[in-house]
């Protein structure tokens, strides 16, 4: 479990094809990372396959190739990175399981003094129910406040520490980001569905 409270970028070293999808080299600022350990990578829960100084390694696989970003990743790419949360911790965003639910396409970036406003389209019909105005969502494993929901997306408004601090203020527009909505807004609808299935 994370928080979208981004700790740090890293970036991608190398990528490789394997028979069972893909892996990864990422370099970070990171202390030591030991295997098996979990890692926000921009939005998705990995496991720490391998380490050496300054970097680390992840398998991804074919279906999260397929459901996030990680398709497109190339070499030179940032990422955020955030380790998982532990007890005791301070919870600065909002509960993110990294289970990427689809990705979005940004459709404007627009700069509105030191902060800029954007928006990201292509939501499917099944997350629109998880989509509300003042509402938490995960663009890139980073939590943000979801400004105004449209007929294809929704809009936010960044703030410098975020554009500074994670890889959304290089966004341009076109490009594709891995979201994940709101964790217990998925779970309070389907438990509602459900209800409602049993009693019909």
């Amino acid at each position: 479990m994370f928080t979208g409270i981004v700790d740090h970028q890293g970036r991608v070293e190398s990528l490789e094809k394997t028979s069972t999808g893909l892996r990864v080299w990422i370099s970070c600022q990171f202390g030591p990372l030991d295997e098996g350990e979990s890692l926000c990578t921009d939005g998705v829960c990995l496991t720490v396959a391998d380490t050496r100084e300054g970097a680390f390694c992840v398998d991804v696989s074919p279906e999260t190739c397929d459901r996030s970003r990680f398709a497109s990743l190339q070499v030179g790419d940032r990422v955020n990175l955030e380790r998982s949360l532990r007890v005791g911790d301070r919870m600065g965003g909002h509960y993110v399981t990294g289970h990427v639910d689809q990705v979005l396409r940004v459709a404007r970036k627009d700069e509105a003094g030191e902060y800029f406003l954007f928006g990201f389209s292509g939501v499917c019909d099944a997350h629109r129910l998880h989509l509300i105005e003042k509402g938490s969502v995960t663009i890139n494993g980073v939590s943000l406040t979801v400004n105004a929901v449209n007929e294809d997306g929704f809009e936010v408004m960044l703030i410098p520490h975020t554009l500074q601090r994670t890889n959304l203020g290089v966004l341009e527009v076109g490009q594709v980001v891995n979201a994940e909505f709101d964790w217990m807004s998925k779970v309070i609808s389907q438990q509602v569905q459900h209800v409602m299935e049993q009693r019909s």
